[in-house]
């Protein structure tokens, strides 16, 4: 008879990394041939806007949600419930209040962190309670070795899983990097939130244009509160990078495509990140990725060899990389080439399953 997994976890929308990893979770053969899967969405916000807010609604759909997990629990038995929580804040205190119900069911609890924040809140008083009760019996399950840190105060490493994401295999051809006879192309893929580095880009690109660097930038992301479209424009048109720099807006599937085929690097100076699945998408395409020291990245580019590491919030040490690899194409050709191998062997979707299936294996 085979094990019974609870999943509560998120399902897109929004669309995000863990609502992402959450449908691929959802809709895995090996896992769901592995295991006696049943799922709950997590989510109570209806879009990317909706995140981190609080009204009538989403309290209303809290409630449903406890009651649905209640009512699961004493029909299914699960074995084990895999829960995705948020790390800190007002969704943190969401998931303290479902992991608690969970664990006076007596149920055996896995914790799939995809994202981070636990130790910039662990010297609030009331946090340190909730954390040192919400980590108590559990196993943890995190992206990285680096990301340890952030709940090292709470958990044993013996306690602590690693499971890097993984994403589809798509054909993207033998080297999908334009040419550099042409205007050699940088991408920047992100909704447009300043934690993800689109203001360090920027200036990093009125840099390389007072030097005199012909480049091209192409931004594609959504507009935020943060950053309008016609916010970004005006930034733009400051700093003198009409011909420089072009917002593209949201594009999805063959339209997002055709902009990985076009770069020739992939620039995403981040600064608030855990995993990021779209350093995985480039590296698919055998793009050059330059991104920073922040959570797990690390661990997704090689500095050197598979792209460059620079140092979060500095705008210089961001050209001074971009620049390298447009006068040096053939060593960023071949980066590129080694991150596709790099994606190939340690982050594709198949992998991550495995991967998934052997650690649900482990917490049973």
């Amino acid at each position: 008879m085979k094990s019974k997994i609870l999943f509560i976890l998120h399902l897109p929308p929004p669309v995000h990394g863990a609502a992402m990893m959450g449908q691929y979770i959802h809709d895995s053969r090996l896992i769901n041939e592995s295991f006696d899967c049943h799922y709950i969405n997590l989510t109570t916000a209806k879009n990317l806007e909706d995140i981190g807010r609080l009204s009538a609604r989403k309290i209303k759909d809290f409630f449903c949600l406890l009651w649905n997990i209640r009512k699961t629990i004493k029909a299914f038995h699960p074995n084990l419930v895999y829960v995705t929580p948020n790390a800190c804040g007002g969704a943190f205190y969401k998931d303290f209040i479902v992991v608690e119900m969970l664990k006076s069911l007596g149920c055996k609890i896995v914790l799939h962190y995809h994202n981070k924040g636990v130790s910039k809140h662990q010297n609030r008083l009331l946090d340190n309670l909730l954390y040192r009760s919400f980590f108590s019996h559990v196993k943890v399950i995190l992206l990285a070795d680096s990301l340890f840190q952030d709940v090292c105060k709470y958990v044993q490493r013996k306690n602590v899983l690693i499971c890097p994401n993984g994403i589809p295999d798509i054909d993207t051809g033998e080297s999908s990097q334009q040419s550099y006879t042409k205007m050699p192309h940088l991408l920047f893929l992100s909704n447009l939130l300043v934690s993800k580095g689109i203001f360090v880009l920027l200036d990093a690109c009125e840099i390389l244009k007072d030097q005199g660097v012909a480049f091209k930038c192409d931004i594609v992301g959504g507009a935020t509160e943060e950053l309008s479209e016609e916010g970004l424009e005006q930034i733009i048109k400051s700093k003198g990078l009409e011909k420089f720099v072009v917002y593209h807006g949201t594009k999805y599937g063959k339209d997002k495509d055709i902009f990985f085929r076009n770069a020739n690097v992939f620039v995403f100076p981040s600064y608030n990140e855990c995993f990021s699945l779209v350093l995985l998408e480039a590296m698919q395409y055998h793009l050059t990725c330059i991104s920073t020291n922040e959570g797990g990245i690390p661990e997704i580019i090689d500095n050197g060899k598979t792209g460059y590491i620079v140092e979060k919030r500095n705008p210089k040490a961001l050209a001074d990389k971009i620049a390298y690899c447009l006068i040096h194409p053939e060593q960023c050709k071949m980066m590129g080439d080694a991150g596709y191998e790099k994606y190939l062997q340690q982050f594709t979707l198949e992998k991550f399953e495995c991967r998934m299936k052997e650690i649900l294996t482990e917490c049973l």
